[in-house]
């Protein structure tokens, strides 16, 4: 049997916000939303978290979760989750998971990882969500997706993508930041050298394309927030409070 692995890589020091994960809402720390969500899951085996911190270490402990200790000198969430996966030579799928996403689901979660496991393909998957908001089209923080008609991704990109020369013709797609990798995949992932468009974008998931890695789109509806900043934290804690 397969075994599938969610692993949340989760760091204290954050430049925008330090100590990200820890801050509580109600009672619980961020890292804890995302680590129950993830429990929820009806496809994965095991949920861990990757942190270089003692006090993230310390946290999921407290609250009952499985957490492992990583180098502090990873650059990146897939270095420290290819880590965790070298440990455990049973893990065939592996989900990376972002510690700062309090509002996943574990729909979500699960969609992510049945697009990886039911294409043999597929090296990666990951998740889209189309955009309804015009003024995200323009921002390079909200990364645009395009993908050929068996849904694998073509290119990912800060910019506007596809480039609307005909009015009304084009539909965007944003990129939710969840990967699913098959274990070879990722510990190849993680071997190579950064690439050129890499560099350019500073979006990893440009080296897999340009490599020749077959990433798997799906579609959600969600539209998850992700904390990078005080007025992030402030408005989950604003819906959490509201019941939201």
């Amino acid at each position: 049997m397969a075994k599938t692995a969610i692993v949340i890589p989760a760091r204290y020091a954050s430049t925008r916000l330090p100590g990200k994960p820890l801050l509580k809402v109600k009672g619980k720390s961020i890292i804890q939303y995302v680590y129950e969500a993830a429990k929820q899951s009806k496809i994965a085996d095991i949920v861990i978290v990757a942190t270089d911190d003692k006090r993230i270490y310390d946290e999921v402990i407290s609250f009952g979760g499985v957490c492992e200790m990583t180098s502090p000198d990873h650059k990146c969430g897939s270095d420290r989750i290819a880590e965790v996966a070298l440990r455990h030579p049973d893990f065939d799928y592996i989900l990376n998971l972002q510690g700062d996403e309090p509002q996943i689901t574990s729909e979500v979660v699960d969609l992510a990882l049945s697009a990886l496991i039911n294409d043999k393909s597929a090296d990666i998957s990951t998740l889209v969500r189309i955009i309804t908001d015009t003024n995200q089209i323009q921002n390079p923080n909200c990364v645009k997706c395009v993908f050929d008609n068996d849904f694998n991704a073509l290119y990912f990109s800060r910019c506007p993508i596809p480039y609307e020369r005909n009015e009304n013709q084009a539909n965007y797609y944003a990129h939710i930041g969840i990967y699913g990798y098959k274990r070879e995949s990722l510990l190849k992932l993680t071997q190579l050298p950064q690439a050129d468009i890499e560099l350019q974008e500073s979006l990893e998931q440009l080296r897999a394309l340009k490599n020749g890695m077959k990433i798997k789109v799906a579609i959600t509806s969600l539209n998850p927030t992700g904390i990078d900043t005080i007025e992030d934290y402030e408005k989950f804690k604003a819906d959490i409070e509201k019941g939201l």
